[in-house]
């Protein structure tokens, strides 16, 4: 795990106690960026030009440095500004001394513009601190008061070993419960008083006290295109931004490594084949600048590289070919016939296809057993199950791995959006959702469905979301989780989309927990009428928070999977990639087969048009059958992990219907499996999180106290 750490405190006297914890705690293993009352640390596997600090004091142009230096010996005074950019960002030097001179006046969202997937903190003086994350949510920030003051990090485990903070419970609920609904989440961790910046805010600390604002809010940008094409052209070049940045600017795999530097994963349609195409479609870097200051010529040509190998002249060196194009490795897991795979065409050499072949040790569940020294994340959640299946595919990868994962959150057709296109004044453009609906229930369910039922529920759902109050969604949903009223995941296409039509909907996981669990989630609920309404638009919303879960889901997958000296890209997560896809009209996400559509209008816009004309619209795999055999064959190792689960002491489950659950896996629904996988994880994260040692991120903490579990209240 790499994460970044720093405090700011208040006014202190020296001699206080706190002013003397501060001095002797520290994160271990952790390299300092900057010093003073407000130190930053860098903790982790961080890669040199991960790592860039821009230093502004008056009088002197900007100072950019990649890399791991000394902290600057000058001690800093109230005009100085210093800015750290943490993680894959494709900005120039020039770039970043442009944006920290523009940041002294207090703009700070240009900040978050640049090509790449990273973190901002920016200090101004000696006691102001500013962390920004971004708008997915898969670059978070958290604090927790600390010594008079505030501390913060990029994740929150450290934070809660920091000030000994125990597990809290009513969080674990609501993540359980609800885990797409602001309402019931808040801006809580699973640790009790470590709180998270919302994605799209900047946290900052003054004189030790922190202030959470937006700096980006959805739709206030002032960049809204008119009509679809702007929009996809928009789309076309931010993607094309974020993997061109990535590939031309990754490093060698180490010396030795077998691996390839880049790889590209397969395994999920349409999203990451288009990733993998556009990676290939980019031409090697330019060669680099030669010796004296001389510019590098192209090799072969009249202007060929030149050596001073005779004196006083210079000699024209032999001329070679041009090198072969760079393989990057493209992995796919035991899918022959995706749509990926058939869009890999004879003219994409760059290409080169590896197929595994999946073993048991590769499905869902395997490897877990009761076993609690696995990989600790900073945070639960269902990619544990899948960690072995997963490291599997990104081992045989590249150094730098990229993914198409969060392609269907961000270009989304979120079901909810029919009651924004109502909102809007514009009901006929539900017309070919609802038909797409329909034709697919009448194919799997009868005519009668298809043609009638399905239509008046989808559309009676979206009048319903269009028309009702905020509040009083907020206490309709906590009345059906008080009474169980909480929907299997069964049914047809249309029921379950007239069922995303809420401003809350229960997760997955809810029908297996307590009747006190959910009555603790409805409380939260009942609460959060009592606030104002969002102005947003809730289909808008729903996406939005649904992006957010699967940011959160990603981050949880590199924690897990991510190899030694490897990293795993996701370009669909960057902030210009978000924004982008901000533009595109509702009516146009919501088209059948919307997605594909979009994906195949970028790769046009970046030259790839021999696609398939199908691409995209063959069935789809049976993503459950892995997760099935996976339970089948973990019955035992998962039998005893809820022999006596902790999700059970701390009253958060109803044990018997879990238990009954696991015996039959053939029966659940998709709804319901993928609620197991919820629950699995988060019990074998908590007794990960219990088995491990207090103190392990820092030293110089006194007391150690173990993390707590029962004694913390739901609410």
């Amino acid at each position: 795990m790499r994460w970044l750490t720093g405090w700011s405190t208040g006014p202190l006297r020296a001699g206080e106690p706190a002013h003397e914890a501060i001095g002797t705690v520290a994160p271990i293993a952790a390299r300092p960026l900057w010093t003073g009352p407000n130190p930053l640390w860098a903790v982790g596997d961080w890669r040199p030009e991960e790592i860039r600090l821009a230093t502004l004091r008056p009088g002197a142009p900007a100072a950019v440095t990649t890399g791991f230096t000394a902290p600057d010996p000058v001690e800093d005074t109230p005009a100085t500004t210093r800015l750290a950019v943490l993680g894959h960002c494709g900005a120039t030097d020039a770039e970043l001394a442009a944006g920290l001179a523009a940041a002294r006046g207090g703009a700070v969202r240009h900040l978050t513009a640049w090509p790449g997937s990273y973190t901002v903190v920016l200090r101004t003086g000696t006691r102001s601190t500013l962390l920004l994350t971004d708008l997915a949510g898969a670059q978070p920030a958290f604090h927790t008061p600390w010594c008079g003051g505030t501390a913060y990090a990029t994740a929150a485990l450290p934070l809660a070993d920091l000030v000994g903070a125990s597990l809290d419970t009513g969080h674990l609920a609501a993540r359980l419960a609800c885990p797409e609904s602001p309402e019931a989440l808040g801006t809580g961790t699973p640790y009790s008083g470590v709180q998270r910046v919302p994605p799209g805010h900047v946290l900052a600390v003054r004189d030790g006290r922190p202030y959470v604002d937006a700096y980006d809010e959805p739709g206030g940008s002032g960049e809204q295109l008119r009509g679809e094409a702007p929009a996809v052209r928009e789309l076309t070049r931010a993607l094309l931004e974020s993997v061109r940045s990535r590939v031309r600017t990754t490093v060698p795999a180490p010396r030795g490594s077998a691996r390839a530097r880049l790889g590209v994963d397969l395994s999920y349609g349409t999203a990451s084949a288009t990733v993998a195409l556009l990676a290939a479609a980019v031409p090697l870097p330019a060669p680099a600048a030669a010796p004296d200051g001389l510019p590098a010529l192209r090799t072969g040509g009249r202007n060929s590289a030149r050596t001073g190998a005779v004196k006083g002249s210079w000699a024209r060196a032999a001329v070679h070919e041009p090198p072969a194009p760079e393989q990057l490795a493209a992995v796919t897991l035991d899918e022959t016939e995706s749509p990926a795979t058939l869009a890999l065409a004879p003219d994409t050499p760059r290409l080169r296809h590896t197929v595994l072949d999946p073993g048991p040790d590769t499905l869902p569940y395997a490897g877990l057993g009761t076993d609690p020294h696995g990989p600790l994340t900073d945070e639960p959640g269902p990619e544990l199950v899948v960690a072995a299946r997963a490291r599997a595919r990104f081992d045989a990868g590249g150094t730098d791995h990229l993914t198409g994962y969060g392609a269907r959150q961000v270009l989304d057709g979120h079901p909810a959006r029919l009651a924004d296109l109502l909102r809007a004044g514009r009901p006929r453009e539900l017309l070919p959702p609802v038909a797409a609906l329909a034709g697919a229930d009448r194919a799997a369910a009868g005519v009668l469905t298809g043609a009638l039922r399905t239509p008046l529920t989808v559309v009676r759902a979206a009048h319903r979301l269009s028309r009702i109050r905020y509040a009083e969604a907020l206490d309709d949903a906590a009345a059906k989780l008080t009474a169980r009223h909480i929907s299997g995941g069964a049914g047809t296409a249309g029921h379950r989309s007239a069922g995303d039509l809420a401003w809350c909907v229960p997760g997955p996981a809810a029908r297996w927990l307590s009747d006190d669990a959910l009555s603790a989630v409805a409380l939260r609920l009942r609460l959060a009428a009592r606030r104002p309404a969002p102005e947003e638009h809730p289909g808008a919303r729903r996406a939005r928070h649904a992006l957010y879960r699967h940011a959160r889901s990603f981050r949880t997958l590199v924690h897990a999977a991510e190899q030694p000296g490897q990293r795993l890209h996701a370009p669909f997560l960057d902030n210009q990639v978000v924004r982008a896809a901000r533009l595109l009209p509702d009516d146009i996400r919501l088209q059948p087969g919307a997605r594909h559509a979009l994906l195949r209008a970028v790769l046009t816009g970046a030259g790839r048009t021999d696609l398939p004309p199908d691409w995209g619209r063959g069935p789809r795999p049976d993503r459950t059958a892995p997760a099935r055999a996976g339970l089948r064959l973990a019955a035992d190792g998962l039998a005893e992990l809820f022999d006596a689960p902790l999700l059970a002491e701390a009253g958060l489950i109803d044990l018997s219907a879990v238990r009954a659950g696991l015996t039959d896996p053939a029966g659940l629904s998709p709804t319901a499996l993928a609620g197991l996988a919820d629950l699995v994880s988060t019990e074998l994260w908590l007794r990960r999180v219990r088995a491990r040692r207090h103190g392990a991120c820092w030293t110089g903490l006194p007391h150690p106290v173990r993390p707590a579990l029962a004694p913390s209240p739901l609410i």
